[in-house]
């Protein structure tokens, strides 16, 4: 969902499409039938063109459907200026998910980006974050699910101050203050565990606050060691109460970042492991992994987001016969001048053309959902993100078993 939600039009061409349970496909698609009589304004060439081609993408991909399902349909469809391509480098790509839950909306929008918005909060909302603010006067407990923030509980610490007083009293002082300390990090650490543990979708856990405290809370083992490993990351805040909550709040998107980062680490990770121990347990390349995800031998699909390439089916009008091809997003013009005047393998007529395209990030996610098989978008922003898309041209597979051949 990232991955879609950093993509970008040169102009307002990306189109979303929100069909919620209930909806009639077909009027969806008188709706989407307007907006190309509207799209025919549009004064540049370009744009038009782009956003017509893409409405009729999306028309085609709901004519698949007979109905918006128990939870509705989202398409994302619009021109992608390419990595290193200047104006006309742009190509259509498409993407139909359907919802985790039912969407409450519906929703037309031609922008300069795809409004993921509403499937992430829905998401999000599936997620939740143990915050945990603490320093020597007291501690703040709460979660966030989605928007929803909710402080669970405050506690004042009842640790006396530093002194200043020199000699032997001084360190008696410290001896009882450490004691207090630990009393209270121990009672911290129980309301914690009372709180976080019975979250089954507890995602992570922040720490913050002022200064040095919550490092010391951390280094103990006051947490239960389950949750010690769900600590995502500690930050520092100005508050340690409801304020300091808000300016955990304020970071948290860029901390949630940082975790699928290291979720994306984790999983190539996985796949390196078995790579490097010839397990037989993975394979890549994109005819390999086809073969294998049709074999319904996949556990996880890996795919770069760098990944530049067109799933094109080739037709002969006089016949039908049909082909497939993989090619460069690029060399799409090129590839479609091959065919004129090229024969039909079946009957010889120079009737070939290209039928459909279909990016292949959008092809290989479809025969994974046939497969029942989980499909992981890795950026490009990570070493083994890098490697996937370079070393194994960004497409892989981590095997259910063991494939013959």
């Amino acid at each position: 969902m990232q991955a879609l939600a950093s993509k970008e039009g040169r102009a307002t061409e990306l189109i979303s499409l929100y069909v919620p349970p209930g909806k009639q496909i077909s009027d969806a698609i008188n709706m989407l039938r307007d907006e190309y009589g509207t799209a025919s304004n549009i004064k540049s060439t370009t744009t038009r063109k782009n956003v017509q081609e893409a409405i009729v993408k999306v028309q085609q991909r709901l004519k698949l459907f007979k109905d918006s399902g128990e939870n509705g349909i989202v398409i994302f469809c619009g021109a992608i200026p390419q990595e290193g391509g200047g104006p006309g480098s742009e190509r259509i790509e498409t993407y139909v998910i359907v919802p985790p839950e039912p969407i409450r909306i519906y929703l037309y929008r031609c922008d300069s980006r795809f409004h993921t918005e509403h499937l992430q909060e829905m998401l999000r909302e599936k997620e939740t974050y143990g915050i945990l603010l603490i320093d020597a006067s007291g501690a703040t407990i709460a979660t966030l699910q989605g928007k929803k923030l909710d402080i669970v509980r405050q506690m004042a610490s009842g640790v006396a101050g530093k002194t200043r007083a020199g000699g032997q009293s001084a360190r008696r002082y410290e001896r009882l203050r450490d004691m207090q300390l630990n009393e209270y990090f121990t009672r911290v650490g129980q309301h914690a565990n009372d709180v976080f543990l019975q979250i089954e979708t507890l995602k992570g856990i922040i720490l913050a606050g002022p200064g040095p405290t919550k490092y010391d809370f951390e280094k103990g083992d006051y947490l239960n060691y389950q949750l010690k490993n769900k600590i995502i990351d500690t930050i520092d805040t100005a508050y340690v109460e409801e304020q300091g909550v808000k300016e955990v709040v304020e970071k948290a998107p860029e901390i949630m970042r940082k975790v699928r980062y290291i979720e994306e680490k984790q999983i190539m990770q996985q796949f390196l492991y078995e790579v490097g121990h010839d397990t037989g347990m993975i394979t890549y390349g994109e005819a390999e992994v086809r073969r294998v995800l049709e074999a319904g031998a996949v556990r996880t699909l890996l795919i770069s987001e760098k990944v530049d390439l067109l799933r094109v089916t080739v037709k002969c009008s006089a016949c039908g016969y049909e082909e497939k091809h993989t090619i460069k997003s690029q060399m799409l013009t090129e590839f479609e001048q091959s065919l004129s005047g090229k024969p039909c393998p079946k009957c010889q007529a120079p009737s070939l053309a290209i039928a459909d395209k279909q990016d292949i990030i959008d092809d290989l996610a479809q025969l994974a959902e046939q497969a029942n098989t989980d499909v992981e978008i890795i950026s490009a922003e990570t070493e083994e993100g890098q490697m996937l898309k370079n070393a194994f041209g960004g497409i892989a597979a981590i095997l259910r078993f063991k494939m013959q051949g």
